[in-house]
């Protein structure tokens, strides 16, 4: 419904800001550390928005950048994690992290965030890779023409990208300018 609110940052609290839109005071939940980096009061600010409606509860979360709100609409689609959980989760972890520990399956990264055990860790691993395979089909590194020797590590970082809301089309153009060869994977990523 809202995919963004650009305002005035008038308030900022532990779990949410408050932007004024033509006199309007928008109530925003976000995670923490997009908090501190939102800005002081009076700015305007721009703030990407998710509108979260369930039978007891109407609220808007919101995100700095595109890639976070991505990861809160993922984590969003996994069985017994709700919109707190997921807002706390990007407190503590960030997008192409996150994206890199469900590719590869690190469940041990996962674990490292307050609130998430060994179980749940698992099912976010299992449902959200379940989710991307259908979402779209990850490009084969032969169809890409990439001058990266490692296959395995490549095909893993054109899944990540493609988890934090890069087309096809765009891991396509980016990915042979990265000149990445024998490089780890989270240098992959963060490079693109």
């Amino acid at each position: 419904m809202f995919a963004y609110i650009k305002g005035s940052l008038e308030q900022k609290s532990n779990n949410y800001v408050v932007i004024d839109v033509g006199g309007i005071g928008y109530k925003i939940f976000m995670a923490t550390k997009a908090i501190e980096a939102l800005g002081e009061i009076g700015e305007v600010v721009k703030v990407h928005t998710h509108y979260y409606v369930r039978e007891d509860n109407i609220s808007l979360y919101g995100f700095n950048t595109n890639e976070e709100l991505r990861m809160f609409e993922l984590l969003l689609q996994v069985s017994g994690i709700g919109a707190k959980s997921a807002i706390a989760m990007l407190s503590e972890i960030s997008p192409s992290s996150f994206a890199l520990a469900v590719i590869s399956d690190d469940i041990s990264q996962l674990v490292k965030i307050p609130g998430i055990g060994k179980k749940t860790a698992a099912r976010i691993v299992l449902e959200l890779k379940d989710k991307l395979k259908t979402e779209e089909a990850i490009t084969k590194t032969e169809e890409v023409k990439l001058s990266i020797t490692n296959e395995e590590e490549t095909s893993e970082a054109i899944a990540a990208l493609q988890v934090l809301g890069y087309t096809r089309k765009e891991v396509e153009n980016i990915i042979p300018k990265m000149n990445c060869e024998n490089e780890d994977l989270e240098i992959m990523i963060k490079k693109a």
